[in-house]
């Protein structure tokens, strides 16, 4: 199969999450950095890395997709933990590394302060007409709440569209988004698509932990000649609706 399945519960999975922990944790010393306050993102992020070292022997950023070149594993804009972009211009000039784990003292204070304002913005009266689900489809970007309508919408067969996963394997197992039709793991993603048999005029969302790896495999769809890619912002841990395990 073209999915690569690690057991995130065997030993040797929980072993090398627990040299990751501690890994992180020494980056957070080195660099008088932060943890982000919401525990939910540091833990993909660290189960994504430990993933990593398993599968390439290094601790690649788990939301950007990995590519062998030339019998070598790369990762795309040289994401290796803790990774210069990070380093250099995003948690200087923005406070946050891209996956979000990393951040400075006082942006972590401000996510404290504020958690309570990321609270759900869209009160539906009623459901989605079929011409607004189209409207939404045609947004590169959607919310957890317009995810939510239009999958009501898609029960009440109002709307066809496709819910694709590109997390990998073991984050499938630990929880999905109710309602996801594919999983393609960006780790396997141009193999794992091809599978798919998708065409390029679908209604395709795509999902991942935050949201951005599904960006980075959207702009590959889009490249790819797929007209209709959305991509669901903040990801699964931002996702107000029912979640799958097992």
């Amino acid at each position: 199969m073209s999915i690569i399945k690690i057991d995130m519960n065997s030993p040797e999975f929980q072993a090398e999450l627990e040299k990751t922990i501690k890994f992180t944790d020494k980056v957070v010393n080195q660099f008088n950095w932060a943890y982000n306050p919401h525990v939910e993102i540091n833990e993909g992020v660290q189960m994504g890395l430990a993933r990593n070292k398993m599968m390439y022997n290094k601790r690649f950023c788990p939301c950007y997709m990995v590519e062998e070149v030339d019998g070598v594993y790369k990762s795309s804009d040289n994401r290796l933990c803790p990774c210069a972009p990070a380093i250099e211009k995003e948690i200087p000039q923005e406070g946050v590394c891209h996956c979000q784990i990393f951040c400075t003292p006082e942006y972590a204070a401000s996510l404290t302060k504020s958690e309570e304002i990321e609270t759900v913005t869209h009160q539906h009266s009623r459901g989605l007409s079929t011409q607004e689900c189209e409207f939404l489809l045609q947004k590169r970007n959607i919310d957890t709440d317009e995810l939510t309508s239009l999958l009501e919408a898609r029960e009440l067969k109002m709307v066809n569209f496709k819910v694709i996963d590109v997390r990998e394997w073991m984050e499938w197992q630990s929880g999905r988004i109710e309602g996801v039709d594919i999983l393609i793991p960006t780790s396997t993603f141009f193999q794992t698509l091809n599978e798919a048999g998708l065409n390029n005029d679908d209604n395709i969302i795509v999902y991942c932990h935050v949201g951005s790896r599904s960006s980075h495999c959207q702009r590959i769809l889009t490249d790819m000649g797929f007209t209709k890619v959305s991509n669901l912002v903040h990801g699964i841990v931002g996702y107000n609706g029912k979640i799958v395990r097992g």
